[in-house]
């Protein structure tokens, strides 16, 4: 299997590129992200690689880091995600981009990208959600854990309590809250708590 290819890359378009390694060609499919990274052609670059291998094809596809590569794994992952779909939603949104709509359940920007209509968004969001903690953008958005400012632990807890009867998950509201108190101040009000809470959460 293809992990990694460096070479001269030659032709760059829509969607794909041609990597020359020691005079072999390699037609590499990448994100708009990944493509836009490389340098203008010749000129020499270097690509992470993941191979697909099919009875009629083998298919490599190439990403500028490991954020974005690991992306790809997981998103082909939820039923319905082959390879050009992961490469569609990273194309309209970069992995820390991402990571964010999937916390914050945005299905409007997540449908951007082409191929991926309200229900595979919806698929998206509940198969993902509680995993994206341990991809590379996740601190990003506050999907780990986030220390509290001191405060008052009864306001905080009363906008905590709030955000969760609201649907949220208690760790979401608890970083959400976390991170207004550490912007505001811990005499941070508990209506402006709440409010700034759920314009994070809404993000």
């Amino acid at each position: 299997m293809i992990g990694k290819l460096t070479g001269l890359a030659e032709q760059i378009e829509d969607g794909r590129c041609l990597i020359d390694v020691n005079g072999v060609g390699y037609v590499v499919f990448l994100s708009s992200r990944s493509l836009a990274a490389l340098p203008a052609p010749p000129a020499r670059a270097s690509v992470l690689i993941e191979t697909q291998v099919r009875e009629d094809a083998i298919t490599l596809y190439g990403f500028i880091d490991g954020a974005e590569r690991d992306w790809f794994r997981l998103l082909t992952t939820v039923q319905g995600v082959g390879a050009k779909v992961a490469l569609a939603l990273l194309s309209a949104l970069p992995p820390d981009r991402l990571a964010g709509a999937i916390a914050s359940s945005d299905r409007a920007a997540i449908t951007r990208a082409p191929g991926v209509g309200p229900k595979l968004a919806a698929r998206l969001i509940a198969e993902l959600r509680e995993r994206i903690a341990a991809m590379p953008t996740g601190a990003a958005f506050g999907v780990v854990a986030i220390a509290p400012a001191p405060a008052a632990p009864s306001i905080a807890g009363d906008a905590i309590s709030a955000l969760t009867n609201l649907g949220y998950r208690r760790s979401e509201a608890e970083q959400a809250v976390a991170a207004t108190l550490a912007a505001l101040g811990a005499e941070t009000a508990l209506d402006v708590l709440i409010r700034d809470g759920l314009r994070r959460l809404a993000r």
